[in-house]
């Protein structure tokens, strides 16, 4: 986990989770974005990836695993005694709902971005059923994942540092898929049961990776006082990473500011 801080008076802090295959490395631009706006940041790689054990690339033994490392990264934030946001992309979209679900966390708000509800490239009708026997015999057995960076993003700048990253993930685990595979049905299953906490989720209108319609669908279910859903128009899954994500970006930091004003701070343009 590490800790960014921003110069002068700070109005909050942003907790970020990454999402599958990734690391926090590829958030250099959005923290940076955070820290001008007055924002500290506190930010990890997730278990299994990123600078994380080497042995356990893309495996994880259970789901918590993730919710645990999240719940530890909030408890660093709660430290500045700030407003704390949490910013889930993708996989981090769905932790983040598994950790609201089961935690019910203080928080000044919640940024769900393109999170993963439904695959949209999941493995074969063969693979699926036989993981079910291989997670038994073979847990940490891997399969390639299917995922290419020309499916994330538009942005030739960072496809072209995905390339040769060697910190992304290429291989996951049967037991990895397995635990995305029910948390993923959990989490549909109960959006009913997220606290009242104010929500932002947005969602790339050219998704080639999460299946905008099951978050769509979630969206509609949840039973919160303050929501915003957003969809970005012939945007790729990484919202915050595509040519427009200066756009983007104001958007969220319009949200964050309007749920600091309403918590009574004054939030100078």
């Amino acid at each position: 986990m590490w800790k960014w801080e921003c110069e002068g008076n700070p109005k909050g802090v942003i907790v970020m989770v990454h999402g599958a295959l990734e690391h926090h490395g590829r958030y250099g631009w959005l923290i940076e974005m955070w820290r001008q706006s007055g924002f500290h940041v506190v930010m990890g790689d997730l278990p299994g990836q990123g600078m994380t054990s080497r042995s356990r690339r893309g495996h994880i033994s259970s789901f918590t695993e993730y919710t645990k490392e999240v719940s530890e990264w909030v408890r660093a934030a709660y430290q500045f005694d700030l407003p704390v946001f949490l910013l889930g992309h993708s996989m981090g979209g769905l932790i983040i709902t598994r950790y609201l679900q089961e935690q019910k966390p203080e928080l000044a708000g919640v940024i769900l971005s393109s999170p993963l509800f439904k695959m949209k490239h999941a493995p074969s009708k063969h693979l699926h059923m036989v993981s079910h026997g291989l997670n038994s015999v073979t847990p940490s057995l891997k399969f390639d994942a299917g995922i290419t960076v020309e499916m994330s993003t538009r942005n030739e700048e960072v496809r072209t540092l995905d390339q040769d990253d060697p910190l992304f993930v290429r291989k996951v685990s049967v037991r990895w898929y397995r635990e995305i595979v029910q948390a993923i049905k959990i989490a549909a299953a109960g959006p009913g049961e997220l606290p009242d906490i104010p929500l932002l989720i947005m969602q790339a209108g050219d998704d080639k990776v999460t299946d905008g319609s099951a978050v769509r669908a979630f969206a509609k279910k949840i039973d919160v006082s303050e929501l915003q859903y957003k969809e970005w128009p012939g945007l790729y899954h990484e919202i915050f990473n595509e040519p427009e994500r200066e756009i983007v970006f104001r958007y969220t930091l319009d949200f964050v500011h309007n749920r600091l004003r309403g918590l009574g701070f004054i939030i100078e343009k």
